[in-house]
């Protein structure tokens, strides 16, 4: 069984590396230009600021859709569902919407932590629940593992990285991708194609990209703190990517450009 959030949780407000004022700020904007779905995490180090900027928001909690990660610095079986209950305490909410694990345990068990994952569903604490940085393997591994839908797969996904090892992994286990890194920190910017597509719609590179991960089957994280971009990375469905256009942005995974790699986080796997 696959887990299909709504549309508007297609796309999600990213808070990372936000905090405070900056945080509250972008928050705003981004309600204000329609964003429901919001994405923290317990190593942001900002649930309280996030929580806070929600809570005097006046959107309803049943319009949010609020997802958190937990840290690998609370995987063993004593601190995982306290760490949980501190996250939602911080967050001002009695059930996260979207749990994940925010790495695959760095010691490479990762059954007894989609354990203790499943257990935090059962006892009400998440709504849905998820993985982050899982390879094809591990997606396997938790499939079998936890006997209820995992909704995602959270990854870096842009079109300078070729991921289809992930996409047909998300398509053989269930386990749908969504994106982070999703203009890969900027580096998109510098290849004039994306710029050049746009023209032809009316529409900016970033707005290209992210059309491009969205037909794609995945739902993206952006950030920003400035509103202009904040709304522009919002607007993305009111157009659509022909064929040819789509081809001519696959092809730019030769690049295979990854932000995130075990170099610059020690604990990420080997990555597909």
């Amino acid at each position: 069984m696959t887990i299909t959030f709504e549309k508007s949780n297609q796309r999600a407000f990213g808070t990372f590396p936000l905090k405070g004022a900056d945080l509250a700020g972008a928050i705003s904007a981004a309600l204000q230009v329609g964003y429901r779905a919001f994405d923290t995490a317990q190593m942001y180090d900002n649930e309280a600021d996030v929580g806070s900027a929600l809570a005097a928001c006046g959107i309803s909690r049943e319009s949010l859709c609020i997802t958190t990660k937990v840290s690998i610095h609370n995987f063993s079986e004593a601190l995982f569902l306290p760490s949980v209950e501190q996250s939602l305490a911080a967050l001002r909410i009695e059930q996260v919407d979207l749990l994940l694990l925010h790495w695959p345990d760095p010691d490479g068990t990762i059954k007894p932590t989609l354990r203790l994952l499943e257990r935090a569903h059962r006892q009400g604490l998440a709504r849905h629940i998820g993985i982050s940085n899982f390879t094809a393997a591990m997606m396997r591994v938790a499939r079998d593992t936890v006997s209820v839908p995992l909704a995602t797969n959270q990854v870096e996904f842009h079109p300078l990285l070729n991921q289809s090892t992930l996409l047909a992994a998300a398509n053989e286990t269930g386990i749908p991708l969504s994106s982070y890194c999703s203009v890969a920190r900027g580096e998109v910017f510098k290849y004039p194609i994306f710029a050049e597509i746009g023209a032809g719609y009316g529409k900016s590179a970033a707005q290209v990209v992210l059309r491009w991960i969205l037909q794609t089957g995945v739902p993206i994280n952006t950030m920003s703190t400035k509103p202009d971009n904040i709304r522009a990375n919002f607007d993305v469905m009111d157009f659509t990517l022909s064929s040819i256009d789509m081809a001519r942005i696959n092809a730019m995974s030769r690049i295979n450009y990854r932000v995130v790699d075990h170099a610059k986080v020690p604990y990420a796997p080997v990555f597909d």
